[in-house]
């Protein structure tokens, strides 16, 4: 059943959100007709959203075929090397310019998600918004829309590394630690709290591939 297009939502945006919110994974192909007739919008707006969102790497050629793009191990690097350095110049600024409701909202944010601890998919959710409302902490525009495009590449990776044991948990309390610094104007120690949690995470993904490439074989084939 065709699904109505919301208000003030194009195409574009709404491939992109079901991309980001996992309908649409790494490798699957996408088809003018079956977007339309999901959105409910007419095939042009559809063709032109799928142009763009190639232009723009976040969907690859498979043949004539158009598919979700994934991240390779140089990109991935590449990807949270960007993102440390965005978030953490996010949160330094943060200190300096949030507003006392915008720290009371990250904090309340983070009580909140603790009822998610078992439900890796909404805590993942969760996180995207906690990340998003600390950019807008920032007050500047330009940095904001810069992660915003980082982010949006984040969706091309195929799981979560909350789902991975005890992550989700520490998660939190280094999102607590954040917000504190940003809460005692200590920008510095923002920013540097905000890297270690990105790099924490990145290691874990690093150990989630290499232990999938060990399980597929990989081990076995290398010389």
């Amino acid at each position: 059943m065709a699904q109505r297009k919301p208000p003030n939502r194009d195409a574009y945006d709404l491939i992109l959100e079901a991309i980001d919110v996992g309908v649409y994974r790494p490798g699957d192909r996408l088809v003018e007709s079956e977007l339309a007739e999901r959105f409910g919008v007419s095939r042009t707006p559809i063709r032109e959203a799928l142009q763009r969102l190639e232009t723009q790497s976040l969907l690859t050629r498979d043949g004539r075929s158009l598919i979700v793009a994934s991240l390779d191990h140089a990109q991935t690097a590449e990807l949270y090397a960007v993102r440390a350095e965005l978030e953490g110049l996010a949160a330094r600024l943060a200190a300096q310019h949030a507003a006392p409701e915008e720290i009371r909202v990250l904090k309340r944010m983070i009580e909140e998600d603790k009822a998610l601890l078992d439900d890796p998919q909404a805590l993942s959710r969760a996180n995207r918004r906690f990340h998003r409302q600390l950019h807008l902490a920032s007050h500047n525009r330009y940095l904001v829309q810069q992660l915003d495009l980082v982010h949006r590449s984040m969706a091309l990776m195929a799981t979560t590394s909350l789902a991975a044991a005890g992550r989700g948990e520490k998660a939190l309390e280094e999102h607590a630690a954040i917000v504190a610094a940003i809460e005692a104007r200590d920008g510095e120690t923002a920013a540097r709290a905000l890297r270690d949690h990105l790099s924490v995470a990145f290691e874990v993904r690093l150990k989630e591939q290499a232990a999938a490439y060990a399980e597929a074989g990989g081990a076995e084939r290398a010389p």
